[in-house]
């Protein structure tokens, strides 16, 4: 199952991931520090980061809904893996823009509803993010989609299979 969107035959969706992964993970923190150390600097700097974790999220998922359009067939064990993955992304996802739109407006002062909203929803979305991971390690090391094999390889996966 090779991937439909490439850059010199090397899958894009997985060169994307890493900066919604670590964009989520800093807006946790800096909502964490925000928390404990209530200047603006650290809510402005939460309220980019989230935003720069939505939007490399929505980049990152275009090559990675394609892939799993285009290039896993229906009915099979990878396309059930790839909707996991893909609703664990897209609900914590949905859980940044809620954190997004409801710290945004505090851009020039205090957040009124302090950190404890921004830490709750960032850390599900955090987890979601680490389950999604999962799926997505499952769908290259299980079911090798976007994985180029060797016809040896390709023989011994067949070999392998139940009948």
């Amino acid at each position: 199952m090779h991937s439909k969107v490439t850059i010199f035959g090397h899958p894009v969706h997985p060169m994307l991931v890493a900066y919604p992964i670590a964009f989520n993970t800093a807006t946790l923190v800096g909502f964490v520090i925000y928390g404990v150390n209530p200047e603006l600097f650290w809510l402005k700097l939460t309220i980019a980061l989230n935003a720069a974790a939505v939007v490399m999220a929505v980049v990152a998922a275009v090559p990675g809904f394609v892939d799993w359009v285009a290039a896993i067939p229906s009915g099979t064990p990878a396309k059930l893996t790839g909707r996991i993955h893909m609703g664990l992304n897209v609900a914590a996802l949905a859980l940044f823009i809620i954190s997004f739109f409801v710290y945004y407006r505090y851009w020039n002062g205090p957040a009124d509803v302090g950190a404890a909203l921004g830490i709750m929803l960032t850390a599900i979305g955090v987890a979601l993010t680490v389950a999604a991971g999962f799926q997505g390690w499952a769908l290259i090391q299980d079911h090798h989609v976007g994985v180029r094999l060797t016809p040896d390889q390709q023989r011994l996966e067949r070999e392998a299979q139940p009948r």
